[in-house]
């Protein structure tokens, strides 16, 4: 049934008022990456120099203290998947290419023999975990926004009692990255144990790599006195590690949500505009086919009359 003027008229009222919509949500998420971007900018020199002094703490302790979370089980059998994402949608991708890493990841263990426990941090990945008969041991929702440290310590506690207490033997995480506001990169990371953690590496290892290019002189060391001893100063920096650890995924999580979120709204808001441009010419049309028509029925008229 051709739609006549008016109904084609309201759609485009409908088509301009989303796009109004979406446009404030553009800002909105703009205004926020920005927040989050600092963020990240403050906490990493923060990050930075708890890996150096744990990482010098241990060289100088010579042999890990015999703690719980230090200790490597002797086989991996639990797999703990940590999924952080976020709370809402409208962010194009960000949300789904998580649960897809994760579920993937899941996947490629049980075929190693290993059983995947998922943890969700954020209610879209914990949903669509639920969704896909993969009920997560623990979910963390309602501060995807703007995590606090207070947020990574509540979990960086129930991942490490996990551990401790062989829930799970070795805990990935999975998060986006932030690169820019329209690249996310989804990242596989291990959390636990310690011997194979990879997240936070990669400042060690772009500074390594120009130490032996010769790019930048290393400066030499100082020896450094501890009191208390190593070990003690280990045992109170290892739970701090993995929190500050949890802590900068939720910061790249949120600010990668914030680009994907503002990064859709504006395709969002671009393709409403291509959607009015075409609905004001099927308008048009319908207007010129409607003038037409009275214009032949007048002629019709005219022609009956003089008949």
């Amino acid at each position: 049934m051709p739609q006549t003027q008016r109904d084609v008229k309201n759609r485009i009222g409908a088509v301009k008022n989303i796009q109004k919509i979406t446009r404030a949500m553009e800002m909105v998420a703009a205004a926020r990456l920005r927040r989050a971007e600092q963020r990240i900018e403050a906490l990493r020199p923060y990050a930075d120099a708890l890996r150096r002094m744990t990482r010098q703490a241990s060289e100088a302790a010579g042999s890990l203290p015999r703690m719980p979370i230090l200790q490597e089980h002797d086989q991996v059998s639990r797999v703990g998947l940590l999924l952080i994402a976020g709370d809402r949608g409208l962010a194009g991708a960000f949300n789904s290419n998580i649960v897809r890493a994760g579920v993937a990841a899941g996947r490629e263990h049980e075929r190693e023999s290993r059983t995947p426990v998922y943890f969700a941090s954020g209610r879209r990945p914990a949903t669509s975990l639920t969704f896909r008969g993969l009920d997560p041991a623990e979910t963390f929702t309602g501060f995807t926004d703007r995590p606090s440290y207070g947020d990574a310590r509540r979990i960086a506690d129930r991942l490490m009692a996990a551990y401790i207490d062989d829930e799970v033997d070795q805990v990935e995480i999975f998060y986006n990255g932030y690169i820019s506001p329209i690249n996310q990169q989804v990242r596989r990371e291990t959390l636990l144990p310690l011997q194979r953690a990879t997240i936070l590496e990669e400042e060690d290892s772009d500074e390594d790599e120009q130490d032996d290019r010769g790019d930048r002189r290393a400066e030499p060391r100082a020896e450094v006195e501890y009191e208390p001893d190593p070990e003690e100063i280990l045992k109170r920096l290892v739970p701090d590690y993995v929190e500050i650890s949890i802590f900068r995924a939720l910061l790249e999580s949120t600010a990668s949500e914030h680009g994907a979120r503002m990064t859709a709204m504006r395709n969002a808001s671009e393709n409403a505009g291509d959607l009015i441009q075409n609905l004001t010419l099927e308008m048009n049309r319908a207007r010129q086919a409607e003038i037409t028509q009275e214009i032949l029925e007048v002629v019709a008229g005219a022609e009956g009359l003089s008949g």
